[in-house]
């Protein structure tokens, strides 16, 4: 192993040297992009979506689009102008959108819809100029909104944090050949800084009656529409001014009623209530200061659960908003699989009866968030949970604090400490816990001015109060892009002693290594637009310090995967894949992937296992009423064979909303003595909107893996912005086909919150 480590050290080396060149190399290569200039009004605009108030024949517009799909080399032939404008409170945004017809594709009115597979367009806005986060706000031709956040430079689609929600206002009104909105955005809605001259700006439009996806500023196709890389100007003609007092109160009133009858001991229901709410405190333009008390999540939708056939928990995001603005500031701190701050640590834990995500009660918490100056971002998060006395916990404190830091063009230093602190853990018995549990990190994030190469490397260091080996995590990763191909190497370590109780670390006590390449096509005729092949590598070598790995011995390798996957996209807006997947491993516990066998039936610890799996994917044009997402696989797995398919189907009602069907069937056949089985989890969906107020879903899963049917409905009227009542119902059956159908638990939640501006 020594022999195969020096190598990799060396290429370690030289990959470091790359990135200094990135940071001090030639300048940008991506000059000369557009800007729009903003003149200050002092009279009044309507949003409805008639340009005919006095600020706009004054406001300079923009156009010349370049299209993104199905080219990203000429002009957009869906024309598209943009005015702007502003007074003392609100950002005004006019965009006037030509089309060939109305036969506009508009899934529902529901707020907060995808970009693509419907008519629309979005406004990227990086008020700081730091080329690394920003807001971005949506319309669609019936005035239909949606807002998300972008954090990382938008380089990867989990940049967008689709959960961001605030306080806006947009209209839309249809013409004979175009359709126009008009938005009014508060000031006290971004965060930027006092005195600001300029912000960087983009829009990218999706126009389906052309087939066209178009942008102000040009952006090559092998990167995502919403990289902030590529943006202009808006040039305001006056320094900008703080916009007066920015505080925002959300109060919210709960009732409902719940009953658990797999618990002997109640009889009946129980009746529950809940006041609580949250504060928004802009202390400066860019600091925001976060405020909570007894705060209440059942509005917030269900968890879409997913079959579990791999040794590791999975990552599930976080949607409470409560977490969300800058909420990378505090969650991006790792790599891949290891994440030293995870905030669904806070205040969920795990219905063992359901597997289903449940509350754990917060009383209080608060979050001071943003810039200090156009270099230095700041966060700071305290929260409280309560105590559980059935479960002999006491009440913990959480304290996290982080700092990141510009250096060079847009490339940053981050430094994080977390501490879950137990409170008074004398004065409980019988639980499982550690009366502290600490993490430090710091971390290099790199991006090149030219926008070829980006990365990351950090250390993080776990401090608990028992003695452990290795209590470190590290991991290092570097990628070059370039249109035709791109180049990534990434390593990571992950100590045996690496127990970040708030973290996110499913995988411990290994060293991994990852090359990968990617090559890039775009052909100029036939069905296919463009297409890639991507070959992936990762290799595992254990560092054996984990006292009950009987298995293998220090730096050996335990596990390695070859992904060759061939990806491609049709003109018509169809995309696809296929995959081969070549896999060795060695297990180190024992292990039943089925999680269906009796006891004592498993794939024995020290086994190596040799196993090929073709996998394939195909998603339909998301323009049709009708579209469907499927993705079969198969092949050997372990000491036998599986064979999977999983299928999403959609028909929507045009502008109503949508009726869905996810369903993901594995069928697996290990060898004696593991019974054949069959994983069915099995979700409908329907979505329904009644107008641009009022809302209702009910999402049923059924999963035999866990033995339970799970329905949730909630009802949502929007009666002002941000201010909402809910009505939540969820019901949990433990479910066998062919024996018995009991009810577990039942619950109906009422919840009214009000955003109230002071």
């Amino acid at each position: 192993m020594k022999k195969q480590i020096v190598p990799s050290l060396t290429l370690l080396c030289l990959l470091f040297s790359c990135l200094i060149f990135g940071q001090n190399g030639p300048g940008s290569l991506l000059d000369n992009f557009p800007e729009i200039h903003l003149k200050k009004i002092d009279t009044d605009i309507k949003i409805d979506g008639v340009l005919d108030e006095a600020g706009w024949q004054t406001a300079d517009a923009t156009s010349n689009f370049w299209q993104y799909f199905p080219s990203d080399s000429l002009q957009a032939s869906g024309g598209t102008e943009i005015s702007m404008t502003y007074d003392d409170h609100f950002l005004y945004v006019a965009v006037k959108c030509y089309s060939s017809g109305n036969d506009f594709v508009i899934p529902s009115m529901k707020r907060d819809f995808e970009f693509f597979g419907n008519d629309n367009l979005s406004l990227l806005f990086d008020t700081y100029n730091d080329k690394t986060n920003a807001f971005v706000f949506g319309i669609n031709p019936y005035g239909v909104r949606r807002e998300f956040y972008v954090s990382n430079g938008g380089r990867q689609p989990t940049d967008g944090n689709g959960s961001w929600d605030n306080k806006w206002f947009g209209e839309s009104k249809i013409y004979d050949d175009h359709w126009i909105a008009e938005l009014a955005i508060p000031f006290n809605t971004f965060r930027f800084n006092q005195g600001s001259t300029k912000w960087r700006f983009n829009c990218y439009r999706n126009d389906t009656q052309i087939n066209e996806i178009s942008t102000w500023v040009r952006i090559p196709q092998n990167y995502i529409i919403m990289d902030l890389t590529f943006m202009g100007d808006m040039i305001w003609d006056e320094p900008l001014k703080k916009s007066g007092s920015n505080i925002s109160l959300i109060p919210y009133v709960t009732s409902g009623v719940s009953r658990d009858f797999e618990d002997p001991s109640q009889e009946k229901s129980d009746w529950t209530g809940n006041v609580g709410g949250d504060a928004k405190i802009a202390i400066t333009s860019g600091l925001n200061l976060d405020l909570t008390i007894n705060p209440d999540f059942s509005q917030v939708e269900v968890d879409q659960q997913v079959t579990n056939i791999s040794r590791f928990e999975i990552l599930l995001p976080e949607r409470r908003q409560f977490f969300l603005e800058n909420a990378d500031l505090f969650s991006e701190f790792g790599l891949g699989p290891v994440n030293a701050f995870f905030t669904r640590r806070i205040g969920i834990a795990i219905d063992t009866s359901t597997g289903q995500n449940i509350q754990n009660p917060i009383l209080y918490g608060a979050r001071l968030s943003g810039k200090l100056d156009e270099n230095l971002r700041v966060g700071l998060l305290n929260m409280t949970t309560a105590q559980q006395k059935d479960a002999g916990l006491p009440a913990f404190n959480y304290t996290v604090a982080t700092a990141q830091q510009k250096v060079f063009n847009r490339s940053n230093v981050s430094f994080i400490m977390v501490n879950k602190q137990a409170i008074n853990p004398e004065e409980n018995n019988g639980g499982l816990y550690n009366n502290y549990n600490r993490v430090m990190g710091l971390e290099y994030r790199l991006f090149s001015p030219d926008n070829r190469w980006t990365g990351k490397t950090f250390y993080h260091r776990v401090f608990t109060p028992y003695e452990r080996d290795h209590k470190f995590a590290h991991g290092f990763q570097l990628e070059y892009l370039r249109r035709h191909i791109r180049l990534e190497w990434a390593h990571l370590a992950t100590g045996f002693g690496y127990d970040a109780e708030v973290g996110f670390v499913p995988r411990k006590d290994y060293f991994l290594v990852s090359p990968e390449i990617q090559l890039f096509f775009y052909p100029k005729k036939g069905i296919i637009n463009q297409h890639d092949i991507n070959l992936d590598n990762r290799i595992y070598y254990e560092l054996s310090k984990d006292p009950e790995n009987f298995v293998t011995s220090p730096f050996e390798m335990s596990e390695r995967q070859h992904e060759l996957t061939w990806s491609f996209q049709f003109r018509n807006n169809t995309r696809g894949s296929l995959q081969v997947v070549d896999n060795e491993v060695t297990l180190l516990r024992d292990f039943d992937p089925t999680r269906l066998q009796d006891d004592g039936v498993f794939l024995p610890a020290g086994n190596t296992y040799k196993y090929t799996t073709v996998e394939a994917s195909y998603t339909s044009d998301q323009r049709k009423p009708f579209f469907i997402e499927v993705a079969p696989s198969g092949g050997s797995f372990f000491n036998g064979s599986r064979m999977s398919l999983s299928t999403d189907l959609t028909y929507r009602i045009q502008p109503y909303g949508s009726i869905g069907l996810s369903v993901d069937y594995n069928r697996i056949k290990l060898a004696d003595p593991f019974v054949p089985v069959d994983i069915w989890l099995v979700g409908p969906r329907f979505d329904i909107t009644f107008s641009k107020t009022i809302f209702f879903t009910t999402f049923i899963q059924y999963n035999n893996q866990r033995d339970n049917l799970n329905i949730n409905s909630r009802f949502q009227w929007r009666f002002q912005p941000v201010s909402d009542f809910f009505l939540v119902y969820t019901d949990n059956y433990l479910f066998d086909p062919f024996s018995q159908f009991t009810g577990r638990n039942r619950s109906l939640v009422a919840k009214v919150t009000y955003w109230l501006n002071l």
